[in-house]
């Protein structure tokens, strides 16, 4: 809170910060799924890693995933060295290709996971939890933000014995909060799992505001 005394240069003002929460419940997930595959022979482990990846895509896409939903997030091939005697010799190449997968039925990603390490997926390393409407519960946060920062202004004004305009002179929207990070999976663990059991939780979504009122001493 701040709060400015009159002087010749400026007006009678009360500054404040307001902060509003609204709660969600996601209704769409997103997932990191890949395939990761080692080779002596380049050409070869990109073979492998290609064919296991499109078992992958067309099980997703037979569970009613479109290709649009389907995303290349990461490709890489390194190689691979190990060390004798000081010596650095290569033995072999490791292909990483990530997909960020967007599931729209959030009650399917356990099967979703399930359903891509089936058909060779070897790395889910993380899920993250989307709320499809979230503009809509932005704006009841902002909302509120408004309502909290109004309430500290009377609050203050009411201690210095002073009159606050109804209205404030000047809002400012501050950045939004960031969104929930995702969740790190253990992915290699899940080919010997039994169905993956998912909490979604709620999503806090929130706004803040700086407001400046004028005052009648």
């Amino acid at each position: 809170m701040y709060y400015e005394r009159p002087d010749a240069a400026t007006r009678n003002t009360i500054r404040v910060y307001g902060e509003g929460t609204a709660y969600a419940v996601p209704d769409q997930a997103q997932l990191t799924i890949g395939v990761i595959t080692e080779n002596k022979d380049v050409s070869a482990a990109q073979k492998q890693n290609n064919e296991v990846m499109n078992q992958v895509t067309h099980g997703l896409m037979t569970m009613g995933i479109p290709s649009r939903d389907i995303q290349t997030s990461f490709y890489r091939i390194d190689p691979q060295y190990s060390y004798e005697n000081g010596q650095q010799h290569l033995k072999g190449y490791q292909v990483n290709h990530q997909l960020q997968v967007t599931v729209r039925d959030i009650s399917q990603t356990g099967a979703v996971i399930n359903m891509a390490v089936s058909q060779g997926a070897n790395s889910v390393s993380s899920i993250q939890f989307i709320v499809s409407s979230q503009d809509a519960f932005y704006n009841q946060a902002l909302t509120l933000a408004v309502q909290n920062a109004h309430q500290k202004a009377m609050n203050i004004a009411r201690d210095l014995g002073v009159t606050i305009n109804r209205y404030p002179a000047k809002v400012t929207e501050l950045p939004k909060s960031a969104r929930p990070g995702p969740v790190p999976f253990q992915g290699a663990m899940l080919a010997h799992a039994g169905p993956v059991p998912i909490q979604t939780g709620e999503n806090e979504i929130t706004a803040a505001i700086e407001a400046e009122f004028f005052y009648m001493t």
